[in-house]
């Protein structure tokens, strides 16, 4: 199992024990993935860091300075 973290900026989008789906996104030299429906987007990863698989499921969120943080669970 691989965890990831989201930046997400309102309460309730998603929940733990939601399933996600999440698109990538590219930079000049790094990756980003992005909570469809652009609920939530994570920090920049280089090209060995990118997600193999896209689809997860939500197993924590909390708030923070700057909002929510959610944690999510991908299988590879």
């Amino acid at each position: 199992m691989r965890k990831m973290e989201f930046k997400m900026e309102r309460d309730n989008l998603v929940k733990p024990g939601d399933r996600i789906h999440v698109t990538e996104g590219q930079l000049p030299e790094t990756w980003y993935y992005t909570i469809e429906p652009a609920v939530a987007m994570s920090a920049n990863y280089g090209m060995r860091e990118r997600l193999k698989v896209f689809d997860g499921v939500v197993v924590d969120v909390h708030p923070d300075e700057s909002g929510y943080t959610v944690t999510c669970e991908f299988d590879e």
